[in-house]
């Protein structure tokens, strides 16, 4: 995923800034982790990719997306791609995601919905949260639950797409995540600690030397209410291009699809 790890100590040039910024690093990693979503929203704006890998009954399937996330604004848009099925070929169009705060809009979502509509569901409404749902996790969302970050360490320095960063390890709390979540994820995060199979999250996170993600990588686990089995879901995301435009607008009354929904999906 872009991650070249660093080779033993470093290089001369690297002088005694990279030294004191890891001392740094080690003396409060909670404390990081939990400013970490604060920092994406003093930094406005990046591009973002994300990957989402589900693994049960030993099949893995992978869902990919790439965009951009207004973190002031709490608004994104991402373009997720399913993945082929087993025959080797795609059977739907790359799916539209607007992120916003308490709502996802998914256009070109099959199922019965008009390729010209979209369709809006309440994250709160959601036994996940739309921490898994969408294919995505929602990036501010998941800077978010670093809030609840309980026990962390400092791994060391390495690389994420050519630039610096620290790497950190530990476990979050969704409820504890959501007692200090914004206004627009506290529902969501409330619901996927009671949805989740277990409301611990590990992780591993990678920030750079002002403090923003740069790579994400969290690990939920769900249990799939038809067949009762445990669902482990790896949810990757990698933020960079700090301060790019972004450009999302939300549909309006008259493009959100109001019909049933199939395989389950929430009504509008």
């Amino acid at each position: 995923m872009g991650l070249v790890v660093c080779l033993g100590a470093c290089a001369t040039g690297c002088g005694s800034g990279a030294a004191a910024e890891d001392a740094r690093g080690t003396t409060d990693p909670v404390g990081a982790l939990h400013r970490a979503a604060d920092v994406l929203r003093d930094a406005g704006s990046s591009k973002a990719g994300t990957s989402m890998e589900m693994a049960t009954g030993g099949t893995r399937v992978t869902i990919r997306g790439t965009g951009v996330y207004d973190y002031r604004r709490r608004l994104g848009r991402l373009t997720v791609v399913l993945p082929q099925d087993p025959a080797g070929t795609t059977e739907h169009r790359p799916i539209t995601e607007l992120l916003a705060p308490g709502a996802l809009f998914m256009k070109n979502r099959g199922a019965g919905v008009p390729a010209d509509k979209w369709v809006r569901v309440e994250t709160a409404a959601l036994s996940d949260g739309n921490l898994v749902t969408g294919g995505a996790t929602d990036p501010y969302a998941a800077a978010e639950l670093l809030r609840g970050t309980r026990t962390a360490s400092y791994v060391g320095r390495t690389e994420v797409g050519g630039t610096e960063v620290r790497h950190y390890r530990g476990t979050a709390d969704l409820a504890a995540a959501a007692e200090q979540a914004s206004a627009g994820n506290k529902a969501a995060l409330q619901a996927a600690a009671k949805g989740f199979a277990t409301a611990e999250v590990p992780f591993d996170a990678y920030l750079d030397d002002q403090g923003r993600i740069r790579k994400l990588r969290q690990r939920f686990s769900f249990v799939n209410g038809q067949q009762k089995a445990t669902v482990d879901v790896t949810s990757t995301t990698l933020l960079y291009d700090f301060g790019a435009p972004v450009d999302v607008r939300l549909p309006s009354s008259k493009d959100i699809y109001a019909g049933r929904i199939a395989e389950n999906q929430p009504e509008n």
